[in-house]
């Protein structure tokens, strides 16, 4: 498992509207998988794959060939500066969702027109030992925090400016059979984006249809990059490739885990944005059940993704989410089972190949 190109996917700083570094790894990564890769105008690398027979071998005059496209957003939850107070604090508005009580004491990386800068993030009010037990019950707004970077005012202003964009500064770690790390949303994505097609080829599978990977921007503010990408691409079949919860874990009653870890990838049916397609659904779920690749079905009652966008594009297309199975979603602490991010490349492989 290249766990290399996960780190750096995840440690490439992207928010929403500033995906560029992510797309930079990202193309010179696909260099050699796919016939033609652009940039639209919103920020989406759009990889087209013409279909192949075995070993690879490329086919021509398909034009009636299905277009099959996987949807893989790059950007990650993070903050734009609004303000510098005349003490040298920067102030940010979110871009994402993100819970106040995971924000507390983190250390976050500026990134500015010259470069990046290391900073901590902390609430305004009183620290632990002068405040009142009254204090110390508030769970303070995200408008609340602000950006510590250790600089004099004089500095601060002289590097920083309104809009340059904030990320959580954590590197990413393996625990147990487990991966952690901030951006698993949506960094697991491009990583099966590239890792599939990658697997076709290693495997000198055939596939019949166009395959294009869409790496998206802005999906944590809207699923936008997915929307101009898709109505340029006009699949066929969508695939919405995303993380989805796995609240697995201590203080969340069993009907609400949405999935396991471990028990393979996610064969995503339901969530606020949109319904899988149901033939699709039983066509990948028949592909698993072949090829032994392990999987649970997974509803999510709130939040969406980008295979919404693809099923709602033009005339619309077949559409379904495939999804990782994540401990601790929006925190730095995101968490993966090695087996259930195997199991969704897998999946993926043997879905282009056989539709």
């Amino acid at each position: 498992m290249n766990i290399d190109l996960l780190k750096r996917l995840c440690e490439t700083p992207g928010v929403p509207g500033r995906e560029e570094r992510v797309r930079a790894l990202i193309e010179t990564e696909v260099k050699g998988l796919f016939d033609k890769v652009e940039t639209d105008a919103m920020g989406n690398l759009i990889c087209r794959r013409s279909p192949r027979a075995a070993k690879g071998k490329r086919v021509t005059g398909k034009a009636d060939a299905k277009v099959v496209m996987q949807l893989c957003h790059m950007d990650e939850i993070g903050f734009y500066v609004t303000s510098i107070d005349d003490k040298g604090f920067l102030w940010v508005n979110p871009a994402g969702g993100f819970d106040p009580r995971n924000l507390f004491s983190r250390r976050v990386l500026v990134c500015a027109e010259d470069g990046d800068y290391k900073g901590v993030m902390n609430p305004g009010g009183r620290p632990v030992h002068i405040s009142s037990p009254e204090d110390r019950k508030k769970v303070p707004e995200v408008k609340e925090f602000f950006v510590d970077v250790g600089m004099t005012p004089a500095q601060v202003n002289k590097k920083f400016q309104v809009g340059d964009y904030i990320v959580m500064d954590e590197p990413l770690i393996e625990v147990g059979s487990k991966i952690v790390s901030k951006a698993l949303d949506n960094r697991v994505a491009c990583w099966l984006g590239i890792e599939s097609v990658r697997a076709l080829d290693k495997a000198g599978l055939a596939h019949k249809s166009e395959i294009v990977v869409a790496f998206t921007t802005q999906e944590e503010v809207g699923l936008r990059g997915a929307k101009t990408a898709s109505y340029a691409v006009r699949p066929d079949i969508g695939l919405g490739i995303d993380v989805t919860l796995a609240c697995d874990t201590p203080g969340v009653p069993a009907a609400e885990a949405v999935t396991t870890q471990g028990k393979g990838f996610g064969l995503h049916i339901k969530d606020g944005s949109f319904i899988s397609d149901y033939d699709l659904t039983k066509t990948v779920e028949a592909i698993a059940k072949k090829k032994r690749i392990p999987y649970q079905r997974t509803i999510l009652a709130a939040g969406g993704q980008d295979g919404a966008a693809a099923q709602q594009a033009a005339a619309g297309a077949k559409a379904i989410g495939i999804t990782v199975g994540t401990r601790y979603i929006h925190t730095v602490t995101e968490m993966v089972d090695r087996k259930d991010l195997q199991a969704a490349c897998d999946i993926l492989a043997a879905v282009m190949a056989e539709v």
